[in-house]
């Protein structure tokens, strides 16, 4: 741009600005501009198409007494879902079925049912399994977000935690899992879904066991998909980031107790809310395997397929700098 003597902006002087622009857009970001948006508009038209089908569905959701169980609870029960609560502490599922019932929604609203569960009683599993299906005769979609998480140095865990973390993260939603789905598979009709973790996909110091119980659930899920497609169910497992919730607090560590504090990764993480609405959508959309995490960690999941040895580095410097600081 130049200016001329009393101050007012001129144009270009020439065309050559603008031509290079134009290549730029046309031939190097429409290219790439053009089929992503035509992608998102076909995303949210078959989201808006599956969204009419949701009221009436009975939605099973395991974990269901706080954060991300609650919050899933919450935008099911808001789409007209009849919505089945679990998890251990029965007091804590009340208290959700009476924040739901207070809920102002739109359309018909199903009164939510509570039922106790503990992932780590196995034997309990196909029982419980029974029982919720019976309440409405068949789950339409079962969502596994039931777990714990452990915070722990590997070499200071006994075997017999990374045990009781496989059993409830993996063994118990393996379990429940395979319980429901002879109704479904008899129903030709379904959806489980599975709540992972990133770190089951990219694992993290001082997270072994978790980590390890997320990766199985998600291999679990990737050979179940295939196995099931054909009886006309569906299978997603989702793997977020971190989300600010209580569950680092609660935490357990090598020695059993409550890690007690809210680690700084988590307190900057996204609300449960707004992971339980992605989550709706992307199931919605019937997508296969779903990330839902900020830019940063997306780029390390990417970079640990694309350029391992960098992704090594890097994580090794960091590391050796939190071995220093301790």
């Amino acid at each position: 741009m130049a200016y001329d003597t009393v101050g007012k902006c001129t144009a270009p002087s020439g065309n050559g600005d603008w031509n290079i622009l134009y290549w730029i857009l046309g031939t190097i970001c429409m290219p790439v501009a053009l089929p992503l948006v035509l992608l998102n508009l076909w995303r949210r038209s078959l989201v808006a198409k599956q969204r009419k089908c949701l009221p009436g569905k009975v939605v099973l959701i395991t974990g269901a007494s706080s954060g991300l169980g609650e919050a899933l609870a919450h935008v099911f029960y808001k789409a007209g879902c009849k919505v089945i609560l679990a998890a251990r502490r029965t007091d804590e599922l009340e208290r959700v079925k009476k924040d739901l019932l207070a809920l102002e929604v739109v359309g018909t609203a199903h009164p939510p049912t509570v039922l106790p569960l503990d992932l780590a009683e196995l034997n309990a599993i196909p029982k419980f399994a029974n029982d919720a299906i019976a309440i409405h005769n068949g789950i339409d979609i079962l969502i596994n977000n039931g777990e714990i998480s452990v915070t722990a140095e590997a070499i200071t865990t006994a075997l017999d935690f990374d045990l009781k973390v496989m059993i409830v993260n993996y063994f118990g939603t393996v379990a429940l899992t395979k319980a429901v789905l002879p109704s479904m598979v008899k129903r030709q009709t379904g959806h489980i879904c599975f709540i992972s973790s990133l770190q089951g996909k990219i694992a993290l110091p001082y997270r072994s066991a978790y980590s390890a119980s997320k990766h199985a659930v998600q291999a679990f899920s990737d050979s179940l998909r295939w196995e099931v497609v054909s009886k006309g169910l569906k299978v997603t497992c989702f793997s977020p980031g971190y989300i600010k919730t209580q569950l680092s607090m609660n935490a357990l560590t090598a020695s059993g107790e409550k890690h007690g504090k809210m680690d700084k990764a988590t307190s900057k993480g996204m609300s449960p809310d707004e992971c339980a609405t992605s989550i709706l959508k992307s199931l919605l959309a019937n997508e296969k395997d779903v990330i839902i995490s900020d830019l940063p960690a997306k780029v390390g999941f990417w970079l640990r397929f694309v350029c391992p040895p960098l992704y090594f580095w890097i994580m090794e410097k960091e590391a050796l700098s939190t071995a220093k600081e301790e």
